[in-house]
């Protein structure tokens, strides 16, 4: 039998957070759960690393890839909200 309090129950969010699975911010069990970013009061959902502390958000810059074929990011600064939807 399994706990129902732990498979309905999110873990809470970290302050800092990254979807790739390379990076030591990655926190696999988080992104069992729909995730929702809001960065200066605008939902987005091309996040690809936040920090709530420090306010800033990496998003991919268009279609540019590095010569190792990911994303080139950048990163904007502002209000950040992390939360689950």
């Amino acid at each position: 039998m399994t706990d129902a309090t732990t498979s309905t129950t999110p873990p809470p969010l970290p302050d800092h957070l990254s979807v790739d699975p390379r990076s030591p911010h990655h926190v696999a069990e988080v992104f069992k759960h729909d995730i929702g970013i809001r960065f200066n009061g605008k939902d987005r959902s091309d996040v690809e690393e936040y920090c709530v502390s420090e306010g800033w958000v990496k998003v991919p810059a268009g279609k540019t890839v590095d010569r190792k074929g990911q994303p080139l990011m950048i990163k904007l600064k502002g209000k950040v909200e992390a939360f689950y939807k």
